[in-house]
């Protein structure tokens, strides 16, 4: 069984979204007088965070569209009735500093440019094709890769098999040609293996395990070990190599 193609998550995969926010946030706070309003930067990261995901589950569940989370994000941040305008451009001022901070993980060139000729490559993300186009773009990667799809224009967000089967689809391929690199354990790790796709978590230390390693994921800590890996596709028949 060979694997044809691989798809990859975009923050804190091929994107240091971890480190950008932080540095992002830090200079944001500094530049709208805010930094006293919070215990500390990691405070305010924490939170800033916490609002995320919150919000970000609305997003996914149908309950809003992704303009009206990102502005919701920034009101409760806040704590100001701001008008969507208001909103706007509080988080247009965040993106500033944001974008500033942008990085590859230093392993990311050398293994797409290891699979560059022997696998295809796109990319599955749980954000919006105009969020991640410009990203990839930014960052000098977007030629890479077939397609990218993302939940805001898929409708179906990952961990449901839908979006994976969707990456499989615009390939053209069956699941099981096809690998998912992802950080997260359970969004990307336990997704993809349910989906059928070769199942693989980076693990840059962001996020714990939790209950993942109950499914067939492939544990790697750098993406040196990736292509060995989908070489090789040993998913069958092998333990697992989460943990």
């Amino acid at each position: 069984m060979s694997i044809r193609a691989v798809v990859w998550d975009i923050d804190d995969t091929l994107f240091d979204y971890t480190t950008a926010d932080r540095e992002g946030m830090r200079a944001h706070l500094g530049a709208e007088g805010l930094l006293g309003a919070h215990d500390g930067v990691e405070q305010a990261l924490r939170r800033w965070r916490e609002i995320t995901d919150a919000q970000w589950a609305r997003f996914s569940s149908g309950e809003v569209d992704f303009v009206t989370q990102r502005r919701d994000r920034t009101r409760v941040f806040t704590g100001r009735k701001l008008t969507d305008g208001e909103a706007d451009a509080w988080f247009a001022r965040y993106l500033v500093h944001y974008e500033a901070a942008w990085s590859l993980f230093p392993d990311v060139l050398p293994a797409l440019e290891a699979l560059s000729v022997s696998h295809r490559h796109a990319v599955l993300s749980n954000s919006s094709l105009t969020v991640q186009e410009h990203k990839l773009r930014t960052l000098g990667l977007l030629d890479r890769f077939e397609t990218v799809l993302c939940a805001a224009e898929l409708g179906v967000s990952k961990p449901a098999a839908g979006a994976f089967l969707a990456a499989c689809e615009a390939l053209g391929l069956p699941a099981h040609e096809v690998a998912y690199v992802g950080d997260h354990p359970e969004i990307d790790g336990r997704g993809a293996a349910e989906a059928g796709l070769l199942s693989v978590w980076i693990d840059r230390g962001t996020v714990p395990a939790q209950a993942a390693q109950e499914v067939a994921v492939h544990r790697i800590s750098t993406l040196a070990e990736l292509p060995a890996l989908v070489r090789a596709d040993t998913r069958f028949g092998a333990p697992s190599t989460f943990g």
